[in-house]
């Protein structure tokens, strides 16, 4: 190959790499200024940007005590029903009626819950009053709890059925869970019976951890008649849990003494009877919003209804 013939050649090769360079510098200014302006916002047009959908924030919803995450207090509990939960950072387990006759506290604000109860009573002489309740249970604000229920009777097998009773309960414990020794609560229910005088009940509910998955319920109780033979009953119940299985089974003991007395005729209130039933208790869930509890109560006095037996159904909603 002559000079001159090397000398075009390498020009050619100069002219093609100085356009494939112009070609790829215009390229790269362009895509930047497609950057730039696409980084450009009109403040005439500027709005707030909309939020990822995945930090947009959901419709909020009324909160159910077995989802509720818990409350960091004294770090994680090691039984999820001792989990710290809701505004009072209280423990899971007080959500839910745990004993029969005993209350605990009150529930988390913002809970609904309906509750059946089925309570047999047999006296000595045989004879049995089957009572059945209808519950609906509202957490309010403020440590407060209101409940409603309609009650009917049914005696033995051949009596007819008949709704009788209306009871409006309310509860407020006086301080968040744990400020307090026991977790006082003030309890005031009344109740209107067909054909018969309403009754007054005032309670002191008190109850607490032992320890992990054992659990305790007190309640000093004074019940009074407001016409007639004004019956007063002086009551104090009890109660204790252990869980078997964490949020799934709980067993205990429960017991009841009731110190029951009227005016007679004369008009001087007549001598106490002493009323005491002591039994097992058991409490079952087989979904987290659902919860049966059983407690079979057996008279230890001569005074005392030979058995009473409840079985409540609670669902959360």
């Amino acid at each position: 190959m002559n000079r001159f013939a090397s000398s075009a050649f390498l020009m050619r090769v100069c002219l093609s790499f100085a356009m494939a360079s112009a070609i790829a510098l215009h390229a790269t200014s362009a895509r930047a200024q497609q950057i730039d302006a696409d980084q450009v916002v009109n403040p005439a047009t500027q709005g707030k940007p909309d939020k990822p959908a995945d930090q947009q924030k959901p419709p909020e919803e009324r909160p159910h005590t077995y989802a509720m995450p818990p409350v960091d207090v004294f770090g994680k509990a090691p039984l999820r029903e001792d989990d710290r939960i809701g505004d009072y950072q209280q423990p899971r387990w007080t959500a839910d009626r745990l004993f029969s006759e005993t209350r605990v506290y009150v529930i988390p604000k913002g809970k609904v819950e309906f509750e059946y109860w089925f309570r047999p009573t047999t006296d000595r002489d045989g004879s049995t009053d089957t009572q059945t309740m209808y519950e609906v249970e509202f957490g309010l604000p403020g440590r407060i709890q209101l409940d409603f229920y309609v009650v009917g009777h049914k005696t033995d097998l051949s009596g007819a059925f008949s709704v009788s009773e209306q009871k409006a309960e309310m509860r407020w414990a006086l301080a968040d869970w744990g400020k307090i020794w026991g977790n006082p609560t003030i309890y005031l229910e009344w109740t209107t019976v067909d054909s018969a005088h309403d009754l007054f009940e005032g309670k002191l509910l008190l109850g607490g951890n032992i320890t992990s998955g054992w659990h305790w319920g007190s309640n000093v109780v004074w019940e009074h008649e407001l016409g007639g033979a004004q019956e007063n009953s002086n009551e104090w119940t009890a109660g204790i849990s252990h869980t078997v299985k964490d949020s799934k089974v709980d067993i205990g003991v429960e017991t009841q003494l009731a110190l029951v007395n009227a005016i007679e005729a004369g008009g001087a209130r007549g001598d106490f009877s002493k009323e005491f039933l002591v039994g097992p208790s058991f409490q079952f869930r087989p979904m987290p919003q659902m919860h049966i509890d059983v407690a079979p109560l057996f008279g230890a006095t001569h005074d005392a209804a030979r058995s009473k037996i409840f079985v409540v159904l609670g669902y959360e909603f």
